[in-house]
């Protein structure tokens, strides 16, 4: 699902240059979930840009379910991320005057999918993360792991292929966090979706397939 063969990418000009990744290469099979790992500053954040498209490398390829990603244009990108392509961070990022199914149905609506399928869609989502009985909340009536759930459902609602996560737990409690790292463990088995996660957590490390280690831009693993 995910080749990286050689990538590179730095950021700044001469003495303070920062050298984000350095000749990465490592591989995601489909209809797992890969847990990246490192300490804060290690290039995590970097890299799933770039395997995301909302980064572009200095050097090196990266291939997304059979598309060269790092040779697309705007156009090309902006149809990954809208057709291939999910994300969730940790900050939820849900528009807080629209309901719970409302921010799941956004990408569906983006892609003008029709009323019926649309709202078949959002159920079925709701069901999936255990918001059913909360679909018409707001962001602001809802815990933190609550919106998290529903950022999770909301980056489902178009089938993407691979799912990218930086630190979904970052913000919340370890009981919580627990909570969403199992969620995203079953997403990966019932949608068939692939997963790469960036994490520090040891539980999403168990829950993973495969753990790749990044430390100073270099991957292990």
């Amino acid at each position: 699902m995910v080749s990286v063969r050689g990538v590179r990418r730095s950021f700044g000009t001469g003495a303070a240059t920062v050298h984000a990744l350095q000749d990465v290469t490592f591989d995601v099979a489909a209809g797992t979930m890969v847990a990246l790992v490192g300490r804060s500053g290690s290039g995590k954040t970097t890299l799933l840009n770039v395997v995301g498209g909302l980064d572009k490398p200095d050097a090196g390829s990266v291939v997304v379910d059979g598309t060269e990603v790092t040779t697309l244009d705007e156009d090309g990108l902006s149809r990954l991320r809208r057709e291939s392509v999910s994300y969730v961070f940790q900050t939820f990022g849900l528009i807080p005057v629209l309901s719970a199914a409302e921010n799941i149905g956004v990408p569906l609506r983006m892609a003008r999918t029709p009323v019926a399928e649309r709202e078949r869609r959002v159920a079925l989502l709701l069901d999936l993360v255990g918001l059913s009985e909360h679909a018409e909340q707001r962001p602001g009536e809802l815990s933190g792991g609550q919106q998290q759930r529903v950022a999770v459902a909301r980056a489902l609602a178009a089938s993407p292929r691979l799912l990218v996560a930086d630190e979904p737990t970052g913000q919340l409690d370890p009981e919580t966090g627990l909570e969403i790292m199992a969620l995203l463990r079953g997403v990966v088995e019932s949608e068939g979706v692939t997963a790469l996660v960036a994490t520090h957590d040891p539980v999403m490390m168990a829950l993973a397939d495969r753990v790749v280690r990044i430390s100073d831009g270099r991957t292990t693993g």
